[in-house]
């Protein structure tokens, strides 16, 4: 029990709080139905273009982020979120964290709503993996503008990670890809405007050179 609060106590307050959100609604989901069931995600308000166009209903574009369909979904989400948005936080701080976590995950769902409209190409989706390629997006600037490396985190590393998800979403069936094409690209835009790269003290920036 020590060793998961000091756990706990090491993670970044907002990603950690997304997280436990996350968890919280899946369990209920669970309780009240079948998060696997498309008609019942479908009702408790996943994305479907049809009604988000059609009946305007937006606000399926930011309920859809904190829903799963499944255990797996949910967890491979979150292992992912539980890492990357503790070092996005570090670097930008709780309120720039949210606005790139919650926005480029809505116009990640934007992007896939455009696609399937043209397409007419429509399926029911939900999941926060746009959310958290955006925060990758923005990993990969920050890292870049540091000159390699954040934290635990490098360059080599994050576009590795952005390129095999993709591969392995474009590779299979029932992946939301223009979702994490657009929450990736968002998610770099986003930390492009916000994040402003801490200044070097004088004994710091020669010791560099």
């Amino acid at each position: 029990m020590d060793e998961v609060k000091d756990f706990l106590k090491s993670r970044t307050f907002c990603n950690l709080f997304i997280i436990f959100v996350n968890i919280a609604v899946f369990l209920i989901m669970e309780i009240i139905g079948d998060t696997e069931d498309v008609e019942f995600m479908l009702r408790h308000g996943a994305s479907y273009t049809p009604w988000i166009v059609g009946y305007k209903e937006y606000y399926r574009l930011v309920t859809c982020i904190f829903l799963h369909f499944g255990l797996d979904h949910l967890f491979n989400n979150m292992f992912a979120l539980m890492f990357l948005g503790d070092g996005l936080e570090r670097a930008v701080g709780k309120v720039r964290y949210l606005m790139i976590y919650l926005g480029g995950g809505i116009l990640a769902n934007v992007v896939s709503c455009a696609l399937e409209y043209r397409t007419m190409d429509f399926s029911v989706s939900a999941g926060a993996s746009g959310a958290v390629f955006a925060v990758i997006g923005a990993l990969v600037y920050i890292v870049v503008v540091n000159r390699g490396r954040v934290d635990e985190f490098t360059g080599k590393r994050l576009v590795l990670m952005a390129a095999l998800t993709l591969f392995e979403g474009f590779t299979s069936t029932g992946v939301d890809n223009a979702a994490h094409v657009g929450g990736f690209v968002f998610g770099l835009l986003f930390a492009v405007l916000l994040y402003k790269k801490p200044r070097q003290s004088r004994r710091e920036s020669s010791w560099y050179y």
